[in-house]
């Protein structure tokens, strides 16, 4: 399968260039001749009202291939720690408002008398084309958290996540390295084989 165009559904620029680069490094040129940043094709606003990744992802693939017309992909995605119960899951961009390193910030104290630090990154990844199908698959990434934020690469909870087999956060890893292990790509991987 490869499309003509596709529409990163997400006005998070560094989500849109992370999925270009998985997208290129899974698939090469076989997957998209033209990826669109998805404030570069429509204005729409996304309510997430959704209780799982996987209906926010529908949510925004669906709402976004109806504006548009084109082949929307979208994630929803959170970061699990098991100490906190799973905590924030599927509210870990808004458990607390204002910047990145703000939750980052949240995230460390809560954690400040913890030991056990075990956590995973979860992807919902929703492939919506108008009028003929949305395909759903979800990708996992294990680790732990860190005692402090270290890089300066990424986004979100990045420099907090130390991936399993890895001495770095995901915000010091280069980023190929990241996009090569990452939740996101595991979806994607997912998505390549069912479309295949």
């Amino acid at each position: 399968m490869r499309f003509a165009k596709l529409v990163i559904a997400t006005k998070n620029e560094g989500k849109y260039t992370e999925f270009k680069e998985i997208i290129t490094n899974t698939a090469g040129g076989n997957f998209a001749d033209e990826i669109i940043f998805a404030p570069d094709a429509a204005e729409l606003i996304v309510n997430e009202t959704g209780k799982t990744y996987v209906d926010n992802a529908m949510l925004k693939a669906r709402a976004w291939a109806e504006e548009t017309r084109l082949p929307c992909l979208a994630d929803d995605s959170g970061l699990e720690v098991m100490a906190l119960g799973g905590a924030p899951g599927v509210y870990s961009a808004r458990v607390v408002r204002g910047r990145d390193v703000d939750r980052a910030v949240w995230l460390l104290s809560k954690l400040s008398k913890e030991t056990y630090r075990r956590a995973r990154f979860v992807a919902a990844l929703s492939l919506c084309v108008p009028s003929e199908y949305t395909i759903i698959t979800e990708g996992y990434c294990k680790g732990s958290i860190a005692e402090h934020p270290s890089g300066e690469n990424g986004f979100g909870y990045d420099p907090v996540f130390i991936p399993d087999d890895y001495d770095h956060t995901f915000a010091e890893l280069p980023s190929d390295v990241k996009n090569k292990i990452s939740h996101r790509a595991d979806a994607f991987r997912k998505l390549i084989k069912i479309l295949s």
